[in-house]
């Protein structure tokens, strides 16, 4: 595999996915019981917009730059603040990754499982979360590791709340919805009370449409998409927004993202940006 997210760290792509992922955090922790976090496909945990990959693309000028810039709703806070915390902590071109945002969101009793194939990322990863024992590191597929790591467990007790994170670099275009439905098939039947939380990229809808038709029938009880456009999905551009596929949201997270989706097109999109949000399955209330 050649992907670097290094190169791609803190663009619109991220900022989508990080906001939504620290609002399902929001959501977990606001019950007392310990929860438990997947992170299959981490990266690195930690990422510097002032080295060499980032500044090359200058992804993150139309990202996390730009919602810095325009981004003032209250919807974004938790994100500006988890991004400000990290910052403090590690410098003002830090950029968190999906890893640092779950410790960072997640409590003391909360357990964390973070994997990454390349073995360069995952050595990175394990010296950031180094002296963090709600944090295991493991260099493998993160795809199996749905199924070597859930229903998880803490000693003897099984952890019932929580969530899984599936971000893939999409290396293998249409050919990575296969093993990705095979996945959160699989990762829900073994844990079905758990949150699924999938990254995707927007790039040709028509190809994109007969893997959300396939999604819909995964067995969870409700599916939502919300997606952000920062551009017409006609452009020519490779990549002109992405979204999140949620199998098992917390109840009445409809409503965050409400407020989170247009706030997120205002500050990264506001001209010629969308953005959407569709129930592919709902539990009956």
């Amino acid at each position: 595999m050649n992907y670097r997210h290094a190169f791609h760290a803190g663009n619109h792509a991220d900022v989508l996915k990080h906001t939504v992922l620290l609002a399902l955090c929001e959501a977990l922790v606001a019950k007392p019981a310990a929860c438990f976090a997947l992170d299959t496909h981490a990266g690195r945990g930690l990422y510097r917009l002032d080295a060499g990959e980032a500044r090359r693309t200058g992804e993150a000028a139309t990202g996390v730059e730009a919602l810095f810039a325009r981004g003032t709703a209250a919807a974004l806070a938790p994100y500006r603040a988890a991004v400000e915390a990290c910052r403090a902590q590690h410098g003002a071109a830090a950029y968190p990754g999906s890893p640092w945002l779950l410790a960072h969101a997640l409590r003391e009793q909360d357990r964390i499982a973070c994997c990454e194939l390349q073995p360069d990322e995952a050595a990175e990863l394990r010296r950031c979360f180094a002296g963090d024992a709600r944090v295991g590191v493991h260099q493998r597929d993160g795809y199996s590791a749905i199924d070597g790591l859930l229903p998880p467990r803490s000693g003897d007790s099984r952890i019932g709340r929580g969530l899984v994170l599936v971000d893939p670099p999409y290396e293998a275009q249409r050919a990575e919805f296969d093993p990705i439905l095979s996945a959160l098939r699989s990762g829900l039947q073994r844990w079905p009370q758990g949150v699924f939380a999938l990254w995707y990229p927007v790039k040709q809808r028509a190809t994109l449409q007969p893997f959300l038709r396939r999604a819909a029938h995964l067995p969870a009880k409700s599916v939502l998409v919300a997606e952000l456009m920062v551009r017409p999905e006609e452009s020519a551009l490779r990549m002109n927004g992405s979204g999140m596929l949620l199998c098992n949201p917390p109840w009445r997270f409809e409503q965050a993202l409400q407020r989170l989706l247009p706030a997120l097109q205002d500050a990264l999109a506001p001209a010629g940006g969308a953005h959407r949000l569709q129930w592919l399955r709902q539990e009956a209330s």
